[in-house]
């Protein structure tokens, strides 16, 4: 059986392939500057990187199936950053408070023999509007840093949700429909 890896850090990428029945051989992260390039789209961004973390990882590994993903949150045409403090957090709860955003979420699967399949997958997500007192628990649990947008919707940002349109699993980082497909799609055999 082919061997599956993924090019990714992050532990919700991973357990979500576990629901599916995925466990990768490798778990390797590709440490690349994700800075958005002048005046591109978040939809783009969100490929771009999909990609390129896919072809910096399937160097290594050039007869393995390497899966990369990359979620972005944006706000009409803003991106709005992976949050590395409560500040970035406070910020971007402040900016979604009371609205819809998008969450993007690219995926790219290299094949061994360079053969590679991606999809764009896009999820609508609308805020209540949030309180101070919102916004101060939010805080409070910690679950913002680190995440793309400021928030974790599997957490208690869960709770400030009115409604979502399209993949549950994607706004968590990985849609696993399309994740499962593109793996088929290319031989890779899933459970």
């Amino acid at each position: 059986m082919p061997r599956l890896v993924l090019a990714s850090a992050s532990p919700r990428r991973l357990d979500l392939l576990r629901q599916i029945g995925l466990v990768p051989d490798a778990v390797e992260a590709a440490d690349l500057d994700e800075t958005p390039e002048p005046d591109e789209t978040p939809r783009r961004l969100a490929l771009r990187l999909a990609v390129a973390k896919a072809a910096h990882v399937a160097a290594r590994h050039p007869a393995a199936h390497v899966l990369a993903a990359d979620t972005v949150v944006a706000v009409g045409r803003r991106v709005l950053p992976k949050a590395e403090d409560d500040a970035e957090v406070r910020h971007c709860l402040e900016l979604l408070s009371g609205r819809a955003h998008k969450v993007l979420t690219g995926i790219a699967v290299m094949a061994p023999g360079g053969r590679t399949a991606t999809r764009l997958v896009e999820s609508r997500v609308h805020f209540k509007r949030l309180t101070k007192a919102d916004v101060e628990a939010y805080l409070a649990c910690a679950e913002g840093v680190g995440k793309a947008g400021g928030y974790a919707i599997q957490g208690r940002a869960g709770a400030l949700i009115i409604s979502l349109e399209g993949s549950y699993s994607g706004v968590v980082g990985l849609p696993l429909y399309e994740t499962a497909n593109l793996l088929t799609g290319l031989g890779f055999r899933t459970p």
